[in-house]
């Protein structure tokens, strides 16, 4: 068993997000005197130790004080503002603390919130109570006196109730730090587009310097010429190591093999993905969109390139689509270690067998192999658009399991994620003419519920699907976002879902910064 050093600790060395930490405060008050205030310390430190101990929990966390104080307060949230290693505040009430001490630093805070309502002891030691365990352990309506001072200033926050040693608890804490962290990436997140939107397509547009002041994405547009120049520049070196990690990695199609009749076409796969590495790299960018529509000076659009590029993490869209790039990365990143994989998905067609109505996803080329159920095929065929070479890419299909579907649309006054909960399953049929990567599911609660309200919601054809993360890391994320997030779930009904479209216009509309 491996033993982490101080610093190993310190830096959460073997934690999925190494560098990163949630701070937690402590609500007291001064009027408990000092010996009761020093067994507070005790114990909320001890409950510190338990939550980073925890495995569900994938950040440090760092006791930051007992507060006592609207100036302690205050001073705790402006430095959670300006610390870059910080990704949240978790505060819980050990004892009654008054909340207008909270107002200040609340009011500051610009960090995600989440409110630990626990308290230190599991079990009441009935025979023992007094007067001073009494006080001493206040969190039921301590907590209650911190909400509604959360709740009049109109702080977004997650509101976790359980024993800190509870594994439900610590799930649920660990849910909320996931998606603290794609938070987290999205306000230093650079998407790179090259070339512009797909011609007249609506829904995969959307208005970019508001997604800046939002969401923190930054979107920027390159000529394919600046591609082609960092393809030119690429070492022959990194070509040649890409395709020896191609031929060791993949089954190979024969043709592609060394020595095969079209070598040559992987051979500018290759060339296509070292100039993509090298540009993303240099720029500081973890996303990036194309479009089959301008391809200058490429010889394929890229396929192979883009699905090991989100393999490895980036964010991608076709066609321009920079919402969904930025989602990719931001569901990448907020899975980090988790099983399952994450990519860029479409819904293509549908069988609509009477009580078996299923979803055939695919997108041409670029979809993740993280969602594979097997070794992936490198094969080259025909795409018939783009007016290209026939292209490079990685053909499988999506492994069986729980997963989520996730778009964002672009409403002019407000952005929305719509979310659908389904169920990838087995494709059974052979798809011997359709030699691409691709995922068949069921939607929740059934197809026509969940497709109505799609549909219904606006909901877009490119989308997330994340075979890694469930709908509580989803919800949390749109809640420190402040943006809507309308959720089709396995116990929804769709004159309950049309209602909340309807709510949701009144509630959202309009939406003030």
């Amino acid at each position: 068993m491996q033993t982490l050093s101080d610093t190993d600790v310190r830096t959460g060395a073997g934690k999925p997000y190494p560098g990163l930490e949630l701070w937690l405060l402590a609500g007291s008050q001064d009027m408990y005197g000092a010996e009761a205030l020093a067994q507070v310390e005790a114990q909320w430190r001890e409950v510190c130790a338990a939550i980073d101990a925890s495995d569900s929990v994938p950040v440090r966390v760092i006791p930051r004080a007992v507060a006592t104080s609207a100036d302690g307060i205050l001073r705790v949230c402006q430095a959670a503002n300006a610390a870059p290693e910080c990704i949240g505040l978790a505060v819980w009430m050990h004892t009654f603390s008054p909340a207008k001490m909270w107002i200040a630093g609340l009011s500051a805070l610009r960090k995600p919130l989440l409110h630990l309502h626990t308290q230190y002891n599991e079990r009441l030691p009935w025979s023992e109570i007094d007067m001073d365990f009494m006080n001493l352990n206040q969190s039921a309506h301590g907590d209650r006196e911190f909400a509604y001072i959360a709740t009049r200033l109109g702080v977004r926050r997650k509101t976790v109730v359980g024993h800190w040693r509870d594994p439900r608890t610590l799930d649920r804490i660990g849910t909320w730090c996931r998606a603290a962290c794609g938070w987290h990436e999205a306000h230093g997140l650079k998407v790179a587009r090259f070339g512009d939107n797909m011609r007249n397509v609506a829904v995969t547009d959307g208005d970019k310097v508001e997604a800046q002041i939002r969401l923190g994405i930054s979107i920027d547009g390159y000529g394919v010429g600046d591609l082609t120049d960092a393809m030119a520049a690429a070492p022959a070196s990194d070509v040649e190591a890409l395709l020896e990690q191609y031929d060791s990695e993949y089954v190979m199609a024969p043709e592609l093999q060394p020595r095969g009749a079209r070598r040559a076409s992987l051979e500018d796969a290759a060339r296509i993905e070292a100039g993509l590495r090298s540009f993303l790299s240099a720029g500081g960018y973890n996303a990036f969109t194309d479009t089959f529509e301008d391809l200058h000076g490429l010889t394929q659009l890229p396929g192979i390139a883009a699905q090991r590029l989100m393999a490895d993490g980036y964010g991608f869209g076709g066609e321009g689509d920079w919402k969904t790039a930025a989602l990719v990365r931001i569901f990448k990143v907020m899975g980090r270690g988790l099983a399952g994989g994450t990519s860029f998905m479409e819904d293509y067609t549908y069988d609509l067998t009477p009580g078996n109505e299923r979803v055939l996803g695919s997108h041409m080329l670029e979809v993740c192999p993280s969602i594979a159920t097997a070794r992936p095929s490198c094969e080259i065929h025909p795409l018939g658009i783009g007016g290209r070479e026939d292209p490079v890419r990685l053909v499988f299909d999506a492994a069986p399991g729980p997963a989520v579907l996730v778009a964002m649309l672009d409403l002019g006054d407000r952005f929305r994620l719509v979310a659908n909960e389904l169920e990838v399953l087995p494709i059974e049929e052979e798809l011997p003419k359709l030699p691409v990567a691709r995922a068949l599911w069921r939607p929740a609660p059934d197809f026509f519920t969940a497709t109505e309200a799609w549909l219904s919601a606006g909901g877009p054809h490119h989308s997330v699907l994340s075979c890694a993360l469930g709908l509580d890391a989803v919800t949390d994320l749109a809640t420190m976002a402040g943006i809507e997030l309308f959720a089709i779930k396995g116990d929804s009904t769709l004159p309950q879902l049309l209602n909340e479209l309807r709510w949701n216009d009144r509630s959202y509309s309009q939406q003030c910064r």
